[in-house]
């Protein structure tokens, strides 16, 4: 459990920050999920799996907080740091335009997007943790990005 948290902890949280908007959330949801799985061990068939649960442990406790929340999540809270050249400045504006545009896309489109893209996992591992099918994977997909592409004034 431990070389779990250690392998996979950040990018967890990371996941939930993408989807709920704010790193102090973000860890409470990832810490829940850890704490979920820890009070599971002794049930769970299959360890090689824990990390698919992990994940859709996370993805299930972000809903939650949208839903108490009863909006879509606000951008990132935390100050940004200052920035030592204009390259840097533009990045980082560019990428907080990505993420206020991620966290606009409906809900499925969103978190199939961040699973393939900011965790890098396979169609298969992602239809696995949302627990539908490869062919919705692949759809939510193309959708999401045309939607992204739109939002962010891009050629689709």
């Amino acid at each position: 459990m431990t070389r779990l948290y250690e392998a996979h902890a950040l990018d967890l949280v990371r996941l939930a920050l993408v989807m709920v908007g704010d790193r102090p959330t973000a860890e409470d949801v990832v810490q829940d999920s850890f704490l979920g799985l820890y009070r599971r061990w002794g049930r769970l068939k299959d360890t090689d799996k824990a990390l698919t649960y992990l994940r859709s442990s996370v993805l299930n406790n972000c809903r939650t907080v949208l839903r108490r929340r009863g909006r879509r999540p606000h951008g990132v809270q935390e100050d940004p740091p200052v920035a030592s050249a204009e390259s840097r400045v533009l990045d980082r504006e560019r990428g907080r335009e990505v993420l206020d545009a991620l966290r606009r896309l409906p809900h499925r489109q969103r978190e199939t997007l961040v699973l393939r893209f900011v965790l890098d996992l396979s169609e298969e591992e992602t239809a696995r943790i949302m627990r539908v099918s490869r062919g919705a994977v692949r759809s939510n997909t193309s959708r999401g990005r045309t939607a992204l592409e739109r939002m962010l004034g891009e050629t689709p």
